[in-house]
């Protein structure tokens, strides 16, 4: 019941809630002068919509009425099977069983943090990352914290000391949450040794890691390493995955598989959410994979965004001032530009918005809010080519007209390359 105040009763853990950055500065971009970098989206043109045309009426001719029907909460059995076979090419060995389909990825995270993060419990992430994970985990009251990056990921000896430091502070550590391949913001890749080393230090010290794995079909000029999840001999590996960058986001399906006992409380939190995941869209992913039209498709979008990161990367040092610098991803989506100390990229936003160029503020990777404010992400699977060499000229102009306005000449001013060192993301 409202109070008499008529104002919203809302429950304490709302508090934690924040509206998803990007999200919101999608809404900013809708105007078709702007060039957007900023939203992870992939490029229609990726869609097999010719191939989804064949698939559903396949589906809904030969199994029409159980397409059509509810499903149960774990997901259509043929498509789990299908995905047991799919992930062994990876390493991963699981069974039918242990493998859950979600509604999207996002949903995975959402139901990795109710059935594990209690508040107060310590959650592990790199700096930066992925916003949507770090919103989930904040919502249900962890403690975030975020462990520095190198050139090709998190710093696993600052992890560990980390890790080594909060259990002597009696603090419980509940998961260590990592995007390894084409990391989501910086679109680096952690290598296999790495991988396995990641693995070691959570085994013995008795964390889970969730491992978050979207990007790993977008591999542009060799295959992906192995996942951390195939060193993973005693179930300390939660892994999930998404068909939103390989068939449709708008077919929002993931999957996440891991511990039984884990898979099991996770398929009890769905019952309570939307008791199973679309049917008819789990079918025609069955179908994508099972009969051969995900093999020949993939090499496609393979394809379109290796030219377009080719042709930001050509931009970048055709335009950009020596002062910016970049990371230099083999796949994904993304590109980490880190900045002068001077400019802050949030306060340049609303100049670059003016300008008709959108991008995402390196702070909505961090949870602090503060960290970040020198880089900026940027997509380059959404725009089109020319769409990307237009947006990365104006975007130069907009970086040399602000910090021409706002250079102050100090001694304490780390110049990009410089910043970018201690991040160690600099690979121009």
């Amino acid at each position: 019941m409202l109070d008499n105040t008529n104002k919203p009763a809302f429950a304490k853990r709302t508090e934690r809630m924040k509206a998803s950055e990007i999200r919101e500065l999608l809404k900013l971009t809708q105007n078709p002068e702007v060039i957007s970098f900023a939203g992870g989206l992939p490029n229609p043109a990726s869609f097999p919509v010719e191939i989804i045309n064949k698939i559903s009426s396949d589906v809904l001719t030969t199994i029409g009425e159980t397409a059509l029907q509810y499903g149960t909460t774990e997901g259509v059995i043929e498509l789990r099977e299908t995905l047991n076979t799919y992930m062994k090419k990876n390493g991963i060995i699981t069974d039918v069983e242990n493998i859950l389909i979600t509604t999207g990825s996002q949903q995975g995270l959402d139901l990795v943090g109710k059935v594990l993060v209690d508040p107060d419990d310590v959650v592990i992430a790199s700096a930066p990352s992925y916003l949507g994970a770090l919103s989930v985990f904040k919502s249900y009251g962890a403690d975030i914290i975020q462990i520095p990056m190198k050139e090709d990921g998190i710093d696993l000896d600052i992890m560990d000391h980390t890790i080594k430091k909060i259990k002597n502070e009696g603090k419980f550590i509940k998961l260590i949450y990592t995007n390894p391949t084409y990391h989501n913001p910086t679109g680096v890749s952690m290598n296999t040794e790495n991988r396995k080393k990641m693995y070691d230090i959570a085994r013995d010290h008795g964390i889970f890691i969730l491992e978050d794995d979207p990007y790993r079909e977008l591999s542009y000029f060799k295959e992906s390493e192995l996942s951390v999840k195939s060193f993973d001999k005693t179930e300390h590996v939660i892994y999930m995955s998404t068909f939103s960058k390989i068939l449709s986001p708008g077919f929002r399906l993931g999957w996440i598989t891991g511990m039984s006992e884990v898979i099991r409380k996770i398929a009890i939190a769905k019952q309570a959410i939307d008791l199973c995941s679309n049917t008819l869209t789990q079918y025609i992913a069955y179908y994508y994979i099972s009969k051969g039209y995900a093999e020949k498709h993939i090499p496609k979008i393979r394809t379109m965004y290796k030219e377009k990161l080719e042709i930001i990367i050509n931009a970048l040092n055709k335009f950009m001032p020596d002062y910016v610098s970049w990371t230099n991803p083999k796949g994904g989506m993304f590109i980490w530009l880190t900045l002068p100390n001077n400019i802050n990229v949030n306060d340049m936003f609303p100049y670059a918005i003016s300008n008709n160029i959108a991008y995402v503020t390196g702070t909505a990777f961090y949870i602090d809010g503060k960290s970040g404010m020198h880089s900026m992400r940027l997509n380059f699977t959404y725009p089109s080519n020319n769409k990307i060499v237009e947006g990365i000229e104006n975007l130069s102009k907009v970086i040399k007209k602000w910090n021409s306005k706002t250079y102050v000449e100090s001694n304490n001013t780390l110049d990009s390359k410089e910043r970018g060192k201690e991040l160690g993301l600099i690979l121009k």
